[in-house]
């Protein structure tokens, strides 16, 4: 799939950009420097597409700043391939408040097929146009919806386990203060049952802590790395290419899972956040410690918004004893590294 993704990256600004400076060169009305001027804007326009996924906006302009010129130098060109492929791409990355007006500028740029052409040629290709720029704004509001939904799993699951830590720890510290404040109370002169108090407060501490790791560990079919493939599958049909490398050690359930809804939670962020178009997951064992490592070719800042993902990732890793690291990648991009110890002690 990603050998595919990158085959295409490369053929459509290449072929687009011949298909345009032949074009130019075989219907041209002029001759000599204007002509050979004329194709090499068509092959830059073409050769822009490249960017087309980071840069759409710069692209688009690019784009049809060439179709009008091929337009008015070969107006035998009824297509303007490259202004359609960046319109496309910039309705499936951009709100409408900045591809309608490309679009406007690609329609009004196709209008001029009215002169060169007849007026049914030229209709049809304005249709042409505005299902492009309609099929990639349906790619981006499908995107949308696959990030508010990713967005509304992790605020479940956080919130869920808020309530589950509230209760565990809540009813554990409630029973320790109740019974240290029982020991005080007659250490002096009930020593035996000031010493049945404090064995009260060992029994409910370690009752808590075992509470705590299967919180942790969670319920049977809790997912873990294992769900991985599930995980992605949904953020690849929203048009994030995600690339996993896992090389899973057996792991105790609650590295399992926190590995797992760390994962997750870089993938969202970068959904929402990066603008990126690829990620990588790598998952290994590095001497008794298990290293995540989740980096995209995105915008490479920090997560914007009122937002805690990168510190409940944080958080997580601490509970196990283990660290996370978030900030821009060298050669560009966004990083999350986390090291979770594989021996989790209470």
């Amino acid at each position: 799939m990603r050998v595919l993704r990158m085959a295409f990256d490369v053929v459509v600004p290449v072929a687009v950009a011949l298909l345009c400076a032949v074009a130019v060169l075989g219907t041209s009305r002029y001759a000599g420097v204007v002509t050979v001027l004329t194709a090499l804007a068509a092959l830059v326009s073409g050769a822009a597409l490249w960017w087309r996924r980071r840069h759409p906006v710069p692209v688009t302009a690019v784009a049809l700043a060439g179709g009008l010129a091929v337009q008015l130098v070969a107006p035998m060109t009824v297509f303007p391939l490259a202004a359609l492929v960046a319109v496309g791409s910039l309705a499936a990355t951009r709100p409408p408040r900045l591809s309608l007006p490309a679009l406007a500028l690609l329609l009004g740029l196709v209008s001029l097929n009215f002169r060169t052409t007849t007026a049914e040629d030229a209709r049809f290709v304005l249709a042409v146009a505005v299902v492009v720029w309609a099929l990639g704004e349906a790619v981006r509001n499908r995107r949308v919806a696959v990030a508010q939904a990713a967005e509304r799993a992790v605020a479940e699951e956080q919130a869920r386990i808020a309530r589950e830590l509230h209760d565990v720890i809540a009813h554990g510290v409630s029973v320790i203060v109740v019974q240290a404040a029982a020991a005080d109370d007659v250490f002096d002169r009930a020593p035996d049952r000031a010493r049945e108090s404090l064995r009260s407060i060992e029994a409910t501490g370690r009752a808590t802590l075992d509470e705590l790791r299967k919180l942790l560990a969670g319920p049977d079919g809790r997912p873990g790395l294992d769900r991985l493939a599930d995980l992605v599958g949904p953020l690849r049909a929203a048009g994030l290419l995600v690339d996993v490398r896992c090389e899973r050690p057996p792991l105790p359930p609650g590295v399992d899972q926190s590995a797992y809804r760390i994962v997750q939670e870089a993938l969202t962020n970068t959904l929402r956040h990066a603008r990126a178009s690829r990620a990588e997951v790598l998952v290994r064992d590095d001497g008794g410690v298990l290293e995540l490592e989740v980096r995209d070719d995105g915008r490479g800042g920090a997560p914007v918004g009122p937002g805690r993902g990168i510190a409940g990732m944080r958080e997580r890793a601490a509970l196990l004893g283990g660290t996370v690291e978030a900030g821009p990648a060298p050669g560009g991009g966004f990083r999350v590294r986390a090291r979770l110890p594989l021996a989790v002690t209470a």
